[in-house]
């Protein structure tokens, strides 16, 4: 067989089988007028160059395109990964956490608890992203195989021709507002986290002894029934802080609303902080006398500097939050 006649093989293997014997003799007439009359192997060889790959000539003879998604829909493809990908990982980490929160298995430790819910949180985003990665996929690759369209331009992210109108819709971010969705993602990690150790104070925030068979809870910091009567308006605060934080990554940069959100969202949390502290009941006595007479110090003495430290430390946080917020939200 000579080095036409494997061109021509090489072409319609790669088309549907009952339009090979036309494409070929249609194939092997354009060759033939494209060669001259005493032909060698250099002719050949210099027609079939120009000719260019069998792969690529083959795709021309194809009602459908040999690659996944192309051009036309690629842009409007990457734009919807990226807007989706994030949602979804999101949902799915307060998903996992909101599982947690109910289902919390007694005996971990706080290092156990924390692990155990950035682990299962990680993995859960990994999953729920390679899901809505292939069904996305899926879709476009479906449409592409579906549009009979003559014009094949690429689409602009509102499906439409592009025109110069469209630059409008993008913003200019600059990277000093940017806020990246590590930023939102640790935000929802630390919610969380702080949120398990609320509902389980008694199981995590105390006394630790260790042992042969690893650390065992000897006595709990906190007395969870006069910690759970605050619960509704914890869960206002849980609710509050998921919201900024799909609002942040909808966005994408730090606005003047948004700081002025996370600034009343600081003073409302800095406000049940402290009636819930200011409660005298909400420390465990036990926890109070074990851990003065460890300080060689009075009851009263440390559990004053230990509620007095916990406090400055949330209004310093607070603080530079709100501060971080408007200065970002000012940058140009």
């Amino acid at each position: 067989m000579n080095v036409i006649e494997v061109y021509i093989h090489e072409v319609t293997r790669r088309l549907p089988e009952k339009n090979r014997q036309d494409i070929a003799l249609e194939l092997r007439s354009t060759i033939e007028d494209m060669l001259p009359d005493d032909y060698n192997e250099k002719d050949a060889h210099a027609v079939l160059e120009k000719l260019g790959n069998p792969a690529a000539l083959a795709s021309g003879y194809r009602d459908q395109p040999m690659h996944l998604i192309g051009p036309r829909y690629y842009d409007v493809y990457i734009s919807l990964l990226k807007m989706i990908l994030p949602i979804a990982a999101a949902i799915s980490l307060i998903t996992v956490t909101a599982e947690y929160v109910i289902g919390f298995p007694h005996g971990e430790t706080i290092i156990d608890a924390v692990l155990n819910i950035t682990g299962f949180g990680i993995w859960k985003m990994i999953e729920v992203s390679i899901h809505t990665f292939f069904w996305l996929t899926l879709v476009f690759v479906m449409i592409e195989r579906t549009d009979k369209g003559k014009d094949q331009q690429p689409l602009s992210a509102s499906l439409k021709k592009w025109t110069p109108d469209d630059l409008k819709n993008i913003p200019y971010i600059p990277k000093k507002k940017a806020i990246t969705k590590l930023e939102v993602f640790g935000y929802l990690m630390w919610t969380a986290i702080w949120a398990a150790l609320y509902f389980h104070a008694n199981h995590l925030l105390g006394i630790y002894e260790g042992g042969e068979a690893g650390l065992k809870f000897l006595i709990p910091a906190f007395n969870q029934d006069v910690l759970l009567q605050y619960w509704p308006i914890v869960l206002v605060i849980i609710a509050l802080e998921i919201a900024l934080s799909l609002y942040k990554l909808i966005k994408g940069q730090w606005t003047k609303r948004m700081a002025v959100f996370t600034a009343a969202l600081e003073l409302i949390g800095t406000g049940v902080f402290l009636v819930i502290l200011s409660n005298s009941k909400i420390m465990n006595q036990e926890f109070i006398a074990y851990m003065s007479h460890l300080f060689n110090t009075t009851a009263v003495q440390f559990q004053t500097w230990l509620v007095g430290s916990a406090i400055i430390i949330y209004m310093l946080s607070a603080a530079f939050n709100v501060f971080n917020g408007f200065r970002k939200a000012r940058t140009r």
